[in-house]
């Protein structure tokens, strides 16, 4: 089993596709796209954690930045109906501590946004993934992102749409409270 690629980015391709020199060997990895945009410019050395998939149709290498990333991208491939292609657009539309809160809090609204997840199939991850992924990550507790769960719903209860609260919530500093995200996200939707 091939566990991790070090080498030289050769291309990124088409999203989300790279090509990754090791030692002479051309490896075309899928990545998510969080880790796509995080991948260094072409030429340049990278490291990725992967995950090889041998099938009957061809043999897939699948590249993660990181081991939150890779593990989640295994809970997700073990669910009946969900594939790899719809796992890498799980974790491209959400990063792993969306997908943890969306699956601590049952959030379906978050999972249904995901392009490629209908309601059925969010209804899957929801209750196959239930305790899985945030009891057996390293760092299983994320406060702030916590904070910036209850700042956004509080945006959205607010009567904000998703696209401002949002465009918000990048300005954000990542370390807030709650109470001073929610003060600073009011001031910043008022000068807008």
């Amino acid at each position: 089993m091939i566990g991790r690629l070090t080498g030289i980015l050769l291309e990124k391709t088409a999203p989300p596709q790279v090509l990754i020199d090791v030692r002479g060997v051309g490896y075309e990895v899928d990545v998510p796209m969080s880790t796509f945009f995080n991948l260094p410019a072409a030429g340049e050395s990278c490291t990725l954690l992967t995950h090889f998939i041998v099938r009957e149709d061809g043999q897939f290498l699948y590249g993660f930045g990181s081991d939150a990333e890779r593990f989640a991208f295994r809970l997700l491939v073990k669910i009946s109906g969900v594939g790899a292609r719809m796992a890498l657009a799980v974790l491209s539309g959400l990063s792993v501590g969306d997908l943890a809160q969306a699956i601590a809090h049952q959030e379906i609204g978050r999972l249904v946004k995901v392009p490629g997840i209908g309601k059925k199939t969010a209804e899957r991850l929801l209750l196959e993934l239930k305790g899985k992924l945030t009891d057996t990550l390293p760092n299983a507790r994320f406060p702030a992102e916590d904070a910036q769960h209850d700042i956004l719903n509080a945006l959205l209860a607010l009567g904000y749409n998703d696209r401002e609260a949002s465009v918000v919530m990048k300005q954000l500093p990542p370390d807030l409270s709650t109470s001073d995200g929610i003060r600073q996200a009011l001031r910043l939707l008022g000068k807008a």
